[in-house]
């Protein structure tokens, strides 16, 4: 089977083609980084109107590189949450017609189900059972993965998602967006230890996140601060600190509450070198073996979308010529993948 696979839930607009005997066959990005860059975040409606020019013109170029015809295609897959409504409805729109024209069978697809199954790219994929810390700009969880479209949800950040704190932080620290490679780069050459931010909630049981402390904290460092080189370059370093100690504080005490033996992390935040050096790290220390997709598939992109969607194509999945998109969505509430 060989699924078109459309992503565009946020900012970026995603497309691949899977091939079920060959692998992907294609797959590229059209960021919007330079277009919301001046405004230090995303912008849904410039969101939207770029999704509109750069998508088809994606997929024929995808279409092209892949040697795929509108013939060899037998399914189309596309995001329709959670995200940004006007950004889903242009993928699920056009993923939808093209369905429709072909006269194929479309799915669409829980945007963190794709992030979740993404690691299943890579050559050698983990086997369930796994735990997975799902790490971007709009979600932070850890979830338990008994199985394609079994997923349970053992804790989630009650505000700020972590990546969305690196944007945050980023703003204040006059660093530009997207804010996690900026905070990134600019944190090597930082001090650590000169400034202490809080690690929220390792002080309580329990596998939930906040992030508005943390980055509550960083402003109140900045007010009234003299924001010299050094001192941008120590705040971003003592910020990635907190952020990714907490993280992997997280992730410690959910192996231990599971038992689990593998660990996966995913979404665009799951990139940091840092983050993968100290769940390393853990997991060396427990024995647990962990897992990343490639770091072009770490943020949001078409393969993982066009992933999931030949497991539920294959499996018998399919959506009506009606269809619609949802802002919010429980990803527990996936029908499974049988």
């Amino acid at each position: 089977m060989r699924v078109l696979g459309l992503e565009t839930s946020c900012d970026d607009t995603g497309v691949a083609i899977y091939d079920s005997k060959k692998g992907l066959l294609g797959h590229g990005l059209a960021s919007q980084a330079l277009i919301h860059a001046p405004f230090g975040g995303v912008v849904p409606e410039l969101a939207s109107r770029d999704h509109v020019r750069k998508t088809l013109p994606l997929i024929q170029a995808i279409m092209a590189d892949g040697d795929t015809q509108a013939s060899d295609i037998d399914g189309v897959a596309y995001t329709v949450g959670p995200g940004l409504v006007g950004a889903l409805l242009v993928g699920a729109a056009i993923g939808r017609a093209l369905a429709y024209a072909w006269q194929i069978p479309g799915i669409g697809i829980h945007h963190l189900e794709g992030h979740l199954l993404s690691p299943m790219l890579e050559p050698k994929p983990p086997a369930f059972p796994f735990l997975a810390l799902l790490v971007s700009g709009g979600h932070t969880a850890l979830a338990d993965i008994r199985g394609p479209g079994r997923y349970t949800i053992l804790g989630e950040s009650l505000d700020d998602a972590a990546g969305e704190a690196f944007d945050k932080t980023a703003k204040l620290l006059g660093l530009g967006y997207p804010g996690g490679p900026a905070i990134a780069r600019v944190a090597r050459g930082g001090t650590p230890g000169r400034f202490h931010f809080p690690r929220p909630m390792t002080d309580k049981p329990g596998l939930n996140f906040s992030f508005s402390g943390l980055k509550t904290a960083v402003a109140n460092a900045v007010k009234g601060r003299d924001l010299d080189e050094q001192t941008v370059a120590d705040i971003a370093c003592s910020f990635q600190q907190a952020a990714i100690e907490t993280l992997t504080i997280k992730c410690a005490r959910a192996l231990d509450e599971t038992g689990h033996e593998r660990l996966v992390v995913v979404g665009g935040v799951s990139a940091n070198t840092l983050l993968r050096d100290r769940v390393s790290e853990m997991a060396q220390q427990k024995g647990v073996r962990e897992y990343y997709p490639r770091l072009e598939f770490s943020t949001d992109n078409g393969a993982m979308i066009a992933y999931a969607g030949y497991l539920r194509l294959v499996a018998g999945q399919r959506d009506t010529f009606s269809f619609g998109v949802r802002a919010r969505w429980e990803i527990d509430s996936l029908e499974p993948i049988t």
